[in-house]
């Protein structure tokens, strides 16, 4: 999945853009709401500070991969965020996030008692990747540092006959056994799952996206 070939979807306050990676089960509707699937992977450009959207029952991991900093305040609490240090905390929280300028980053949402997702930085590697059942597992080349994934097995559903080379912020999908192995510089998203979202629920109208 090449980044460049993403699809973008600006937020309604305009204080940024989203592009999704993948969406768990994968024939989930594009409209459906994070309680309404069981992993959601995307990478957001944030250009201004701001509150993010409130999704309970919503566990989520961000990672800084552009921009220097981001300071959050989670009910309360301030914690900061540094490049390629995964963060994870609750949806359900009042969180905002505060920038000095415009950042880009990493999300992993996954639907609590449907799923639970792991985010990991390969610094040099090797970094063997092993996908079981019921497992997902996203590798994304990290920005201006060069990442190299052979697979094995049929991972992703192909047999490569050589490396892969991800560019800036592309990203690959391993889905059902087998395994790979990264090199270079890249993060390692796994997503397992451990059940089927329920169908679509009536919701109040809100605000739309905020922060993410």
């Amino acid at each position: 999945m090449p980044y460049a070939g993403l699809g973008a979807a600006p937020w309604r306050n305009g204080g940024g853009v989203t592009r999704e990676v993948l969406r768990l089960p994968e024939n989930a509707s594009a409209e459906a709401s994070p309680e309404e699937f069981a992993a959601r992977i995307s990478i957001a450009d944030v250009d201004a500070s701001g509150p993010f959207s409130a999704y309970p029952g919503i566990d989520r991991i961000i990672m800084l991969v552009g921009g220097s900093s981001m300071r959050l305040t989670i009910d309360g609490r301030r914690a900061e965020l540094l490049p390629l240090h995964p963060f994870a905390f609750a949806g359900d929280a009042s969180t905002l996030g505060e920038i000095d300028s415009p950042t880009r980053d990493l999300n992993v949402m996954t639907c609590r008692g449907l799923a639970t997702a792991t985010m990991t930085v390969v610094h040099g590697g090797p970094r063997q990747v092993d996908v079981r059942t019921g497992e997902d597992a996203v590798i994304v080349g990290l920005p201006e540092r060069g990442c190299v994934v052979a697979l094995q097995d049929g991972s992703g559903g192909v047999e490569a006959e050589k490396p892969i080379e991800l560019g800036d912020l592309d990203c690959l999908h391993l889905h059902g056994l087998g395994s790979a192995t990264v090199r270079g510089e890249g993060a390692v998203i796994t997503v397992t799952r451990r059940g089927t979202p329920p169908g679509p629920t009536l919701r109040g109208g809100g605000a739309g996206p905020k922060l993410g």
